[in-house]
């Protein structure tokens, strides 16, 4: 069954990798991430770097799986950060169930804490022994567990902030309203509905692992590569679509003292 060192029937994979597969998502990831990099100079949207970073991670990497669980945090750092600076933006701070000063740290340091788990079980994992594995295993779980909380409560701050600033415009909501007129695809709530697409994709993909990696090596949806390409390639590709139709930069890099309110204080 096994040795001393305990390598038993462990396997990367347990199918054959497709290799068109793997090329249709690289073109696909190469497509929107050059997007989100002409966006980010155009904008000059620095603080969405993390995003571009998670996208162009994925496209190198088709074949190994720790990448698939590497760039999801990265994506989560970008959205974290937009929520502050939206708030900021339309001067709703006390809207906000989390304080501003305290937002960008709370939801990042979970996302950070996330990452280096996810990277960490990847990385035990890699070494093939069983008890390794089941190590690896036990860490990414709680990683995702981690992201999984942190993803939940960033959702929920971010819908009791659209809903108490809906019931009670600011000043600033309105101007924004009257500008942009009938400009939906680009307003603040136009770039909140870009945050909750894409973070909801995010959490289907994180739930899915979650339960690949409880179902161990020799799981079902770990054993059968369909799986993993419609509930987290396909789905971070969308995340990623979204975001470039919702672009933030719509309103956070337009020259207004809001904005550059946001880029000082954020």
């Amino acid at each position: 069954m096994g040795d001393s060192e305990g390598h038993i029937d462990f396997q990367l994979y347990r199918y054959t990798p497709s290799v068109a597969a793997a090329v249709i998502f690289i073109v696909l990831f190469l497509l929107t991430t050059a997007f989100h990099l002409y966006q980010l100079i155009k904008c000059r949207a620095w603080y969405f770097s993390a995003f571009v970073l998670g996208g162009i991670l994925y496209r190198f990497t088709p074949f190994k799986r720790s990448s698939f669980y590497l760039h999801p945090p990265l994506y989560a750092a970008s959205i974290y950060m937009v929520l502050g600076r939206l708030i900021l933006y339309l001067r709703a701070e006390s809207f906000s169930i989390v304080p501003l000063k305290w937002m960008t740290g709370i939801f990042v340091t979970g996302d950070v804490i996330a990452f280096v788990m996810q990277a960490a079980g990847g990385g035990i994992m890699a070494s093939g022994t069983i008890t390794a594995m089941k190590t690896g295993e036990h860490i990414t779980i709680g990683g995702l567990c981690v992201q999984l909380v942190f993803f939940s409560f960033f959702l929920i701050t971010s819908v009791v902030f659209h809903k108490r600033i809906r019931l009670q415009p600011t000043r600033q909501t309105i101007d924004a309203r009257e500008v942009q007129g009938l400009h939906v695809m680009r307003s603040w709530e136009s770039v909140l509905w870009g945050l909750y697409l894409s973070s909801i994709l995010i959490l289907i993909r994180s739930v899915f692992r979650l339960i690949e990696y409880a179902q161990g090596n020799d799981g079902y949806l770990i054993s059968h590569e369909a799986f993993m390409y419609v509930f987290d390639s396909t789905l971070m590709f969308f995340a990623m679509v979204a975001i470039n139709v919702f672009h933030p930069s719509v309103i956070l890099s337009q020259g207004d003292k809001g904005g550059a309110a946001t880029h000082s204080k954020l």
